[in-house]
């Protein structure tokens, strides 16, 4: 998920791939009244908007399972780290003048919390272990972009104050990205325990762990739908024996490359395996509408420079794209509530022209 890469990402990669576009309602465009600065006139959707957060680079909240708080990564040096570490809010909050309880060791680097049924644990992926310092990030190797893998992230339970009450995993190598089933049963996360970065689930105690994906590519950002019967995710599986050799290479180093992402769906329990974009360029950051019926996600598909990211939505079978967002620089991790209304993302808009990003919390409306 690594958010602050994805940012550089959006800087850096260039390419002049353009396909479908995405359906705009003109009419509701005109006849829209939206008065709060926050939301661009084309986003019909956002009802009202808020921003939560005022500087460094913030992302990937996630909803308790009574919507009365979120979980979200930050680097924020103002707030004294410095790499991602993990930060709790209620849901009425921001962080203008004020600074979050950090509830990660504020060691390593830490990524994906996501909260656990109970509401009183969270669980996060950290390299603590492997050394307390920020691991190092390489952004470019032989003038690609590319993401470091660490082999030392694991994953933990945490209480809201912060204490480490569990290790779930202990394999040699890439444990992270967990995220957890809205029934509340299973975690789904990916893992390079079988040498490749696959999808795996385990039930909420660490137990009963299975491989989900096995087909070579990464597959990771894994989410359920609001049933927990299926998972969407994102994925750069190589196709050509050129796209192989420089895949398995890069890994060996713990290393993607991850500028070609396409959006996958597929049963809980791996079956029937769809892929569900064929957009080109970086598509990602998935998560279901409401409904279980349609896909909210983040591309740059539409970018002839690698920028902007904007959100789309997309129907489970892959048809009715419609764009959602209309920024001109970063829009991406978009989370549902758990009761529907309301939309936690991440998003450049409202930084004075600067890199930072923060979170934005809107009111949705179908």
């Amino acid at each position: 998920m690594r958010f602050t890469h994805f940012l550089l990402l959006s800087l850096l990669f260039v390419s002049c791939k353009t396909k479908e576009k995405p359906e705009e309602s003109k009419s509701s465009i005109e006849t829209s009244k939206i008065t709060n600065p926050l939301i661009y006139p084309e986003e019909t959707h956002f009802k009202n908007i808020r921003q939560i957060t005022y500087g460094g680079d913030n992302a990937e909240a996630y909803w308790s399972f009574d919507d009365k708080q979120l979980v979200f990564q930050s680097n924020n040096a103002k707030w004294n780290v410095g790499c991602d570490q993990m930060f709790l809010m209620n849901a009425n909050e921001t962080f203008k003048d004020k600074i979050p309880p950090m509830i990660s060791t504020g060691k390593g680097r830490t990524t994906c919390a996501y909260f656990l049924p109970d509401n009183k644990h969270i669980i996060y992926a950290s390299t603590h272990l492997g050394a307390e310092e920020c691991p190092d990030t390489p952004l470019r190797k032989n003038g690609k972009y590319i993401w470091p893998i660490y082999d030392s992230y694991d994953i933990f339970v945490a209480d809201l104050e912060g204490n480490i009450v569990k290790q779930l995993t202990n394999e040699i190598g890439y444990d992270a990205e967990p995220t957890v089933s809205p029934k509340g049963d299973k975690i789904v996360f990916t893992s390079t325990r079988s040498g490749d970065l696959e999808l795996y689930t385990m039930n909420i105690d660490g137990s009963d762990v299975k491989q989900i994906t096995n087909e070579l590519g990464y597959d990771g950002g894994a989410f359920f739908s609001p049933d927990g019967t299926k998972l969407i995710f994102r994925s750069s599986r190589p196709k050509t024996d050129e796209e192989v050799k420089d895949y398995k290479g890069l890994l060996a180093e713990g290393l993607v490359e991850p500028t070609e992402m396409e959006l996958y769906i597929c049963n809980a329990d791996g079956s029937e395996l769809q892929q569900l974009t064929d957009l080109g360029n970086a598509n990602w950051s998935p998560f279901f509408h409401p409904s279980g019926k349609k896909i909210l996600f983040s591309s740059n598909f539409e970018s002839e420079r690698g920028f902007p990211f904007n959100l789309y939505l997309i129907d489970i079978d892959g048809k009715n794209l419609k764009r959602i967002t209309h920024g001109e620089t970063f829009d991406a991790f978009p989370v549902f509530s758990n009761d529907g209304k309301k939309l936690a993302f991440s998003s450049n808009r409202n930084n004075g022209g600067g890199r930072d990003t923060n979170l934005f919390i809107a009111e949705w409306q179908d």
